[in-house]
């Protein structure tokens, strides 16, 4: 049964909104005023808060960006009930992060279709999206949630791509965002004595080059196909757009961004400090985890040895030399370009020294 809070000081239409609540089998909590509908929030999480404007102690403004301030509250679908209709009250409220604006009187209809809406886009959020085109066409398509943005990225153009194609170049500016709806990519950064180093690995589902997009509209690092790919091209402005307009969108992208960095730290720290040997086995742990397809005796990955050896950042030889004795050790296995971990545990071993 899903949790509403409804903060409310009129207590007429705070029993009242509660009833239809109730035997619309929704469970409902009951605050007379902003600073107690805050600590309820806190402390039980429900699933969506209702809350009025015009209140004593804190006002409705306040109760939304208390909550918004709370990673433990930030993500709680919000809708302002209130009886101020003036268009600057509206836009207030939706700038600060409302994600809907219910003028009283209501109809019943209006109110649980506000708040069914609601619950399912943000739980469509919550659990994401499908890796191919439709998946990205369902992102943007719940996320638009503004009426201005329903004829952005209507013609999302779908290219594809042989293996080793760069996507762009460090320095392009990004007028379109590639999606990767098939395939892998790798981006990578050359350092002045033409040098590459891998900053990152991405699959299915992953938006290419969106730092840079965040940074500016030009790339920090060129990406490159690491096979056969298939990519939706996302207009820049459609994506900024949805990333300032809509919390559940800049909500989705901060938990990307923080992905990212906390996995370039890592690798940071494995470059600084890891031997060769161990570099090669967290690399394979890395690729494994990022792209391995489960089959019925071991699992394996394809991958050239020269994007493998970017990945690590060691010379091609080097990287043949350490696979063949993790080979000999009967951690691994090659078939062709592709590489079989035959011992996860002891890989894992070797890879946590």
């Amino acid at each position: 049964m899903r949790t509403i809070l409804l903060i409310e000081d009129d207590a007429d239409m705070r029993d009242n909104t509660a009833e239809i609540l109730e035997l619309a089998n929704y469970r409902v909590m009951k605050a007379e005023n902003g600073r107690r509908g805050i600590e309820m929030a806190r402390k039980e999480k429900p699933d969506l808060v209702l809350c009025d404007i015009m209140m004593p102690e804190l006002d409705g403004y306040s109760v939304l960006h208390l909550l918004g301030k709370d990673p433990a509250t930030a993500e709680l679908p919000f809708i302002f009930l209130s009886a101020k209709t003036e268009r600057g009250d509206i836009r207030k409220g939706m700038e600060l992060g409302a994600d809907d604006y219910l003028t009283k009187p209501f109809e019943e209809s209006e109110l649980l279709n506000a708040i069914e809406g609601r619950l399912k886009r943000s739980e469509l959020f919550r659990k994401g999206f499908d890796g191919g085109v439709d998946g990205l066409n369902k992102f943007l398509d719940q996320a638009r949630g503004l009426e201005a943005l329903k004829e952005l990225s209507k013609d999302r153009k779908t290219r594809k791509l042989p293996a080793k194609e760069m996507l762009f170049h460090e320095g392009d500016e990004l007028r379109h965002v590639p999606y990767l709806i098939s395939g892998k990519v790798r981006t990578f950064k050359i350092n002045n004595d033409g040098k590459e180093f891998v900053t990152g690995l991405h699959g299915p589902g992953d938006f290419i080059g969106y730092m840079g997009l965040l940074e500016g509209g030009f790339a920090l690092e060129a990406a490159e196909t690491m096979e056969p790919c298939e990519v939706a091209l996302v207009p820049r402005e459609d994506l900024l757009a949805l990333l300032y307009k809509d919390r559940d969108v800049s909500i989705r992208f901060i938990k990307m961004l923080a992905r990212d960095v906390k996995e370039k730290e890592q690798h940071l720290l494995q470059l600084a400090y890891a031997s060769v040997r161990q570099r090669v086995g967290q690399a394979l742990l890395r690729i494994h985890a990022r792209y391995a397809e489960k089959q019925t005796t071991a699992l394996g990955v394809k991958i050239s040895r020269e994007d493998l050896a970017s990945v690590v950042g060691t010379a091609t030889e080097s990287l043949i030399r350490c696979l063949t004795d993790l080979k000999d050790e009967g951690m691994i296995e090659t078939q062709g370009r592709e590489i079989v971990i035959k011992n996860m545990a002891k890989l894992e071993q070797l890879a946590s020294r």
